[in-house]
């Protein structure tokens, strides 16, 4: 099944990424950070929404956005359900912010309890990327195709490393591709992890035998030659670094997985708190060390407003639901 929304189809992504915020040279008039601002994330040190907070961390520092410090305050649990938690103690308070991606709409379509994305405040998404799967480069596994006809004759045979919980990007991205080749899904094994740099390390230490997580995490894994990425979830193959990795498509499993990434605000946040970050943010999307990061993890850099983000989201929701239904991790 392909999970790839209308909205990134790079036609519809230039017109679709028009900034709805304030110009930054007048950034939410009437409202700035006052006392010191949070980035929330719902995993641990090493994952990919960490990994893009500690970014703004380092560039909103550097570049003097706000005089106010800013910390990253990773609440683990739940599949970011702690940390959403934590964020909505915080209502209409602009100084505290969630780093979060795809996965909220995956929280609420499996009926996890707890504050869901309908309770958070759409800030902007910032960029998408594909899932990679990697086993280690001494692995018995050979490609994505040898891993499916593994696995249909044995669903159990091989472990997964999933971070953050069940139902997430990462589990989706693998799942989907083994269904659609035939694979019993239900019966594979999956150990869930605080973090991908967690669920890498367990793989590297021979606990499990596979991990997904986004491309960006395999690059220092592939440069050292410790990992081989076997497939991606992307419709074609990635540029540049990637270029030698073969899709699900290519190998018998039909699917195509896109994750974003975005940033939350608690319930109830005014417009100008909204407006101001929108504006923060769209400078911060513009800096050297942002472009780095994308060409590093072959992200798509394209920004949504809140506004537009508010609407995508609604639109993708029925959509992923269907999709977990039919993998079994959601029902009607």
């Amino acid at each position: 099944m392909k999970l790839a929304p209308s909205f990134w189809n790079m036609n519809v992504l230039v017109a679709a990424a028009v900034f709805v915020g304030v110009p930054l040279s007048a950034p939410a008039q009437g409202w700035k950070p006052e006392r010191p601002v949070e980035i929330i994330v719902g995993c641990a040190p090493g994952c990919g929404p960490d990994n893009m907070a500690r970014l703004m961390q380092r560039v909103f520092q550097k570049n003097h956005y706000f005089d106010p410090p800013l910390s990253v305050q990773n609440k683990v649990g739940g599949g970011g359900v702690m940390a959403r938690q934590y964020l909505n103690q915080f209502e209409a308070n602009g100084h505290y912010l969630y780093s979060g991606d795809k996965g909220v709409l995956g929280s609420r379509a499996m009926g996890k309890s707890g504050v869901q994305y309908t309770d958070l405040t759409p800030v902007a998404i910032l960029f998408g990327e594909y899932i990679g799967l990697a086993v280690k480069a001494d692995s018995p596994i050979t490609s994505g195709r040898d891993l499916i006809e593994r696995l249909k004759k044995d669903p159990a045979a091989h472990s997964f490393g999933i971070a953050t919980a069940l139902g997430n990007i990462n589990h989706q991205s693998v799942a989907s591709a083994l269904k659609n080749a035939g694979v019993d899904v239900r019966k594979t094994r999956n150990v869930t992890f605080t973090s991908g740099a967690l669920a890498i390390a367990a793989m590297l230490g021979g606990h499990i035998d596979a991990v997904p997580v986004s491309m960006g995490l395999w690059v220092s894994h592939m440069e050292t030659g410790a990992v081989r990425v076997i497939a991606v979830s992307s419709a074609e193959r990635l540029p540049g670094f990637f270029a030698d990795i073969p899709t699900w498509r290519e190998q018998g499993g039909n699917a195509v997985v896109f994750n974003w990434r975005a940033i939350f605000g608690p319930k109830g946040m005014t417009p100008a708190q909204v407006a101001y970050w929108e504006s923060v943010l769209q400078s911060f999307i513009e800096t050297p060390e942002w472009t780095a990061e994308m060409e590093m993890r072959s992200g798509i850099p394209k920004f949504m407003g809140a506004a537009a983000m508010k609407k995508h989201l609604e639109e993708e929701y029925p959509e992923l639901k269907d999709f977990l239904v039919e993998l079994g991790l959601a029902k009607n």
